[in-house]
């Protein structure tokens, strides 16, 4: 098994992974999958079906929007805000889509993309089918996808069938599948994680591609911080949330400046800058896949506290930070889940703080077994977490749990730094715990809005 750095870091557009990049990804997809068919001339209508989390909650994550995008041939990579605006709006006006190589296809969004509140289908909690038809009506082509998390997405085949090609490891340098044999290699190489990783990036790319895509990542995270500081007002889908990074900010600022900060306030340095990151997710903003959407905040707010506020920080680690925390992120993907709706919040935040004690770790001169416990600890201390956002949207609890998640990695990364890397929970036996935790959570509490948090609101 191999997963890229560039695979758990996507970037891409708020507010969820799964809700909003899988889907445009998606829909992209099948407008392939149509430019390519014998019958491609003849299609007059295309239309989604929504099914799971992703029709529950999908009004609240704008789904529908990202379904409309990308079949207006937009990927969530490539997205050009203000034209993807002047095309839904032409779309909404006309509900006609104009695309190279097809006739015109009728689509309205209203009506063409339909939220099925029913059972989930079988291959994962967030599913959704395409089809397109001809003038009489009847289907040619139905293609059935699964929005796995963190902005991927595969199809019903995938899913049954994994591709050789997806699970094959032998051709890596360091093909560490799960963290036992990642410890072992660290030992026999004398590498350390991060530099594992590398060996790998660099089987699939020049050294040079590389490290100008991880300093892409870092700008674009860092852009999110950024923009997060500066804005505020209502969020947007109705729940009057106000945004409070630029004003916590502020006032952080101004105790520094007057040297009246009180010891913890550096728990709230850490908050504001996850923060900013999950209020700009919110609000449909440019982001990075941290693992996903949802915890985006995480990992950013980790390392601008790393580069800001600790002593011998070095900006040349940022690159080790983003390596070692993707190779956490990559093993809890492939042996348990990063998708709230399959395995609840501790699938999300738990899985990046875990990814950012480990890089925050790394960067701080912890060795291989030192960042293992790290993530270790912080992924423990978020299992049985449920994912529960109020009225669909990524606001509530969302934006202030993964200020909570940045403050437990720094906390995981300073425990394990105290100690020798010996621990009693390894990594892998706490990764399967989550899942199994994942498994055996009622559906209510992964991503639905039916359960927790979301359903105990305020009457207002």
């Amino acid at each position: 098994m191999f997963l890229s750095v560039f695979d758990v870091f996507k970037i891409g557009i708020g507010p969820s992974s799964s809700h909003t990049m899988g889907p445009m990804t998606a829909a992209a997809h099948f407008l392939g999958l149509l430019r390519r068919h014998p019958s491609r001339h003849e299609a007059a209508t295309v239309g989604a079906t929504l099914h799971g989390s992703l029709a529950f909650t999908g009004k609240g994550h704008a789904t529908d929007r990202a379904v409309a995008l990308g079949l207006l041939g937009w990927t969530p990579a490539e997205l050009d805000p203000d034209e993807a605006e002047r095309q839904l709006d032409t779309l909404g006006k006309t509900h006609v889509l104009r695309l190279d190589g097809l006739p015109p296809l009728a689509f309205d969004p209203a009506v063409d993309i339909v939220f099925d509140y029913g059972p989930p289908l079988p291959g994962h909690a967030n599913g959704l089918v395409f089809h397109a038809r001809d003038s009489a009506g009847a289907e040619f082509l139905s293609q059935t996808y699964y929005s796995i998390g963190g902005g991927f997405v595969v199809t019903a085949q995938e899913r049954e069938a994994p591709t050789l090609a997806a699970t094959a490891t032998s051709s890596w340098p360091y093909p560490f599948a799960n963290a036992a044999t990642m410890l072992r290699m660290a030992r026999a190489s004398g590498l350390s994680i991060a530099q594992m990783k590398r060996a790998n990036e660099i089987h699939l790319q020049s050294p040079e591609e590389v490290e100008r895509g991880l300093a892409r990542l870092w700008s674009v995270m860092n852009g999110c911080i950024e923009r997060g500081l500066s804005q505020e007002g209502e969020l947007p889908g109705g729940l009057r949330v106000r945004r409070r990074a630029a004003k916590i900010h502020r006032q952080l600022v101004a105790e520094r400046q007057s040297n009246r900060a009180q010891p913890h306030a550096i728990s709230d340095w850490l908050s504001v800058y996850a923060m900013a990151v999950n209020e700009e997710n919110a609000a449909g903003g440019r982001m990075v896949t941290s693992p996903t959407n949802g915890a985006a905040g995480v990992v950013p707010a980790v390392l601008r506290y790393y580069l800001d506020h600790c002593v011998g920080a070095e900006p040349d680690r940022v690159a080790d930070f983003l390596l070692t925390a993707a190779a956490i992120g990559g093993l809890i993907k492939h042996n348990a889940s990063i998708s709230g709706a399959e395995a609840g919040c501790q699938g999300e935040v738990g899985s990046a703080a875990a990814m950012a004690a480990a890089g925050f770790c790394a960067v701080l001169g912890g060795s291989p077994e030192q960042v293992e416990n790290a993530a270790e600890i912080a992924l423990e201390h978020h299992l049985g977490m449920t994912c529960d956002p109020a009225a669909g949207l990524v606001q509530v609890p969302c934006i202030e749990r993964n200020g909570i998640g940045a403050i437990k990695a720094v906390a995981a990364a300073s425990l394990a730094l105290r100690g020798d890397g010996s621990h009693f929970m390894p990594l892998d036996n706490c990764i399967e715990a989550m899942r199994q935790t994942g498994e055996a959570m009622n559906e209510r509490f992964k991503e639905t809005s039916l359960g927790g948090v979301a359903v105990n609101l305020p009457e207002c």
